[in-house]
């Protein structure tokens, strides 16, 4: 085995704290710094298993310096940002290569994405998709032309006696001929 430098050792350390694996790390060692090391020397760099416990205790408390602040930064992954997701989901959404069914699942994640923004918007393109995807015949649901219904309640949310009231029609299935 190579006998290593102090940043080899630390590069190494901060890798394994990261959560990559041994051979990630023997890989970016090997394109960092032009040096050829084993999966097993590796493995003496990571004080959570057997084989790294002599681990010196200023590289063991690097290792559980780097490992905390990797769990607690999740920001600094691109992919935590709401804003970064939502930009790749539209450009998947944009493809023209992209099916109906596609289409009609990236737009559920996009309402799971957003949490209560738009959702109304969001649940009307979502149901002429799947609208259109029965009356073309594709995917699930094909056989079965049932019409759908889609009633949109609108409720004032600013006044004081605001609340949710089910509609009595909608859920009966039956429209009422009285008038109120």
């Amino acid at each position: 085995m190579a006998t290593l430098r102090e940043p080899v050792k630390i590069f190494i350390v901060q890798s394994l704290a990261c959560f990559e694996t041994p051979q990630q790390v023997v890989d970016a060692v090997k394109q960092e710094f032009n040096i050829e090391i084993l999966r097993q020397q590796v493995a003496l760099y990571d004080p959570t298993k057997a084989t790294g416990k002599n681990l010196s205790k200023k590289l063991k408390d690097l290792f559980h310096k780097t490992r905390n602040d990797f769990k607690t930064n999740v920001f600094d992954i691109p992919l935590a940002n709401k804003a970064v997701r939502l930009t790749e989901l539209q450009k998947i959404y944009n493809d023209p290569k992209v099916n109906r069914i596609l289409r009609t699942k990236l737009i559920r994640q996009v309402k799971d994405e957003m949490q209560g923004y738009e959702l109304q918007l969001l649940d009307i393109q979502l149901k002429q998709l799947e609208i259109e995807r029965i009356k073309t015949g594709d995917g699930d649901g094909a056989d079965d032309p049932t019409p759908v219904k889609v009633t949109i309640q609108v409720v004032d949310a600013s006044k004081d006696d605001a609340e949710y009231q089910p509609d009595t029609e909608c859920a009966s299935g039956e429209v009422s001929t009285t008038s109120e």
